[in-house]
């Protein structure tokens, strides 16, 4: 057992890149269909057993081509990337199913196995980056998930996805070179690559050189936050998400900017926190007033669309903004809620863009004025779609009350009881772009078209069930999500100047 436990990094990434592989070879739909399905049924085992061991024994390290690390490239897996590395196979693995017809509907039948191709190569790139050791090797997974990305957003029906892919790639391109600047910076000043090898060089850095070290930070930061979509570096996500087919803007909402969250968590935490002190610095001040931004500009913007799924999307930005502004506060209940609220946001977003790409199954459209009264045809659709809803709001009893908890008491931690009543009033305006979104469906007179929509076959339905329901039972227990996330917090928190 021991032996199979120290060979589950290597299968966590290397079991969908061979799969993706197979796929393009083989190229026949049923057969691709398939495969992504066992592949992503099996990857939850692998990362749920390394957070086991994590929890039990401490963190995993795993040295590949006989290289023991610094020399070669490790995966190391702690409790903070062994909980990204569970929430994108569960995504994966829950929302496999809903590809099946969802693809069918929307992707031309020659495109389909190689969509289910790409796929694999997104899930391998977001898989890596969070279980790799190694700074540049973090670049290699960040680029094949992000270029795997812009082809599945290039898929998308409408023409417009074309330009949205375009703006994604180059706005990821640009992210990518700075990022790897930043990275080179690094290895100038500590000859490593390995992250806890330069953290340790770091620690016994000669104070004249910490302006090569704060350039790399400079660098580094502004390349992940062009891949997390930090407002005001988020203009390649609402056309992304808005155009790409259903199942791409489920799987991509929910994992992809939480992978880029928790590789700034990383470089933040540990390795410029052990040579920094982040008081003596402005880079905390600008993140917040950046989250604080976000929170309020794209959930404004939010209110005045009429696409859901670009409605959405801006509530992504603005629910990022919730997630940077933990790592600002830079203490332990702050940042617990981040990591708390990469999980539930996660987990509540899928669930939402579930439930459109539900509609878009029935009517062809995600618009409000084509949806009017659609809760009435397609009701249990719309139930989920109103509780995870509830969630992205933050009603008490819902995953999303739980992060904000953390993010308001972190505050309070901090002496800043303005930034509790900003939690709040953000909430609320999420409140009129929900309610929006409900009314319509809810309370409008249906349409000729939507009276004769129903609620899409179990295989679209039931993941769209278990994440919703997930929405409301990780609002009620939180051992599972705020417990451990708690402990992540802490230990990165204990490695900080």
């Amino acid at each position: 057992m021991t032996e199979i436990i120290s060979q589950l990094p290597a299968l966590q990434v290397v079991l969908p890149l061979l799969a993706a592989v197979l796929i393009a070879f083989v190229r026949h739909e049923a057969f691709s269909f398939l495969v992504t399905l066992i592949v992503c049924l099996m990857l939850p085992f692998i990362s749920g057993a390394m957070l086991m061991e994590v929890l039990a024994n401490g963190p995993i390290s795993y040295a590949l081509g006989g290289w023991p690390p610094p020399i070669g490239i490790e995966y190391r897996v702690d409790l903070l990337s062994a909980i990204v590395l569970l929430l994108v196979s569960v995504i994966a693995a829950i929302s496999a199913p809903f590809a099946y017809r969802s693809v069918k509907f929307e992707i031309d039948v020659a495109h389909r196995p190689w969509f289910y191709a790409m796929f694999l190569l997104c899930l391998t790139g977001l898989l890596g980056v969070a279980i790799t050791g190694d700074a540049f090797n973090a670049f290699v997974f960040l680029e094949i998930s992000s270029l795997a990305s812009y082809v599945l957003v290039a898929l998308g029906r409408d023409r417009r996805a074309l330009l949205a892919a375009y703006q994604y790639l180059i706005m990821g391109t640009i992210g990518a070179t700075f990022y790897v600047i930043g990275v080179g910076f690094l290895y100038i000043l500590t000859g490593s690559l390995n992250l806890v090898d330069i953290a340790v060089r770091l620690a016994e850095i000669d104070p004249a050189q910490s302006r090569a070290l704060l350039t790399a930070l400079a660098f580094i930061t502004v390349g992940i936050s062009l891949k997390l979509a930090l407002f005001p570096l988020h203009f390649w996500l609402p056309n992304a998400y808005a155009y790409a087919p259903s199942f791409v803007t489920v799987f991509l909402s929910a994992t992809a900017t939480k992978v880029a969250i928790y590789l700034l968590i990383r470089f933040y935490f540990s390795v410029f926190g052990v040579a920094l002190d982040f008081d003596d610095l402005p880079v905390m001040d600008i993140l917040l007033g950046l989250s604080l931004a976000a929170m309020f500009v794209a959930s404004i913007i939010a209110i005045f669309q009429t696409n859901i799924k670009r409605m959405l999307a801006y509530s992504s930005v603005a629910q990022i903004g919730y997630m940077t502004l933990g790592l600002a506060l830079a203490n332990t209940q702050a940042l617990t809620g981040s990591i708390v609220h990469m999980i539930n946001h996660g987990i509540m977003k899928a669930a939402l863009f579930l439930a459109l790409g539900a509609v878009f199954y029935r009517v062809n459209s995600v618009r409000l004025i084509d949806i009017c009264g659609i809760g009435r045809s397609m009701p249990i659709t719309m139930a989920a779609f109103t509780f995870a809803g509830l969630g992205i709001i933050g009603v008490p009893g819902t995953a999303g009350f739980i992060s904000k908890w953390y993010l308001a008491t972190g505050a309070l931690e901090s002496g800043s009881g303005l930034i509790v009543a900003l939690i709040v009033g953000s909430s609320i305006i999420s409140v009129v772009y929900i309610g929006r979104v409900l009314e319509v469906v809810w309370l409008r007179a249906p349409s000729a078209e939507t009276e004769k929509a129903k609620d899409p076959p179990l295989s679209m339905l039931i993941p769209l069930l278990v994440l919703a329901a997930a929405s409301i039972y990780l609002g009620l227990d939180t051992r599972g999500t705020a417990g451990i996330a708690g402990l992540a917090a802490e230990a990165l928190m204990g490695g900080l100047r």
